[in-house]
């Protein structure tokens, strides 16, 4: 029997910006609680893409940026008669939005010896960019999920 679905729970937009995306963003960047720093260098790493390139508009960027991370297939472990086999799923929308900003977050910590705000506005204009280590990620699930297509039929 499937368990039952979760309720979905409803974000407070963040003040600057008015959007609730960018609120989860903010919590996958806290650590330890601390989710005044984590705010503070979210938003610098915006002004730094505003100063960067006075007529890009870092939200458009941030959305580009999530929407080009997110995998759009994903591979699952699943075990048929005693053999483990990687079955490849489609992706939740929320699944991977999480996915998204797991993978953008952890290439800027990644970079060391520049502050996480630099880091962060560096990695999302990559990502916007079709390029950069959370990108190169999506493509290397995408490519595990093409190589283990043979198994598709197992999908429960």
């Amino acid at each position: 029997m499937r368990r039952p679905l979760k309720k979905q729970r409803t974000w407070r937009p963040d003040p600057k910006f008015n959007s609730e995306k960018l609120t989860r963003f903010m919590n996958y960047v806290m650590l330890d609680g601390k989710k005044e720093t984590a705010k503070s260098v979210v938003y610098d790493a915006f002004d730094m893409i505003k100063e960067a390139d006075k007529d890009a508009d870092p939200m458009s960027i941030f959305d580009e940026a999530v929407k080009n991370a997110g995998p759009l297939m994903e591979v699952r472990s699943r075990r048929v008669g005693g053999a483990n086999y990687q079955v490849p799923r489609e992706v939740r929308d929320v699944r991977r939005m999480s996915l998204a900003y797991r993978w953008i977050i952890t290439a800027a910590r990644k970079r060391k010896g520049v502050p996480m705000a630099q880091a962060l506005a560096e990695e999302l204009k990559l990502a916007a960019s079709n390029e950069g280590d959370a990108v190169k990620k999506k493509e290397d699930t995408h490519r595990m999920a093409e190589a283990n297509k043979a198994f598709a039929h197992f999908a429960w």
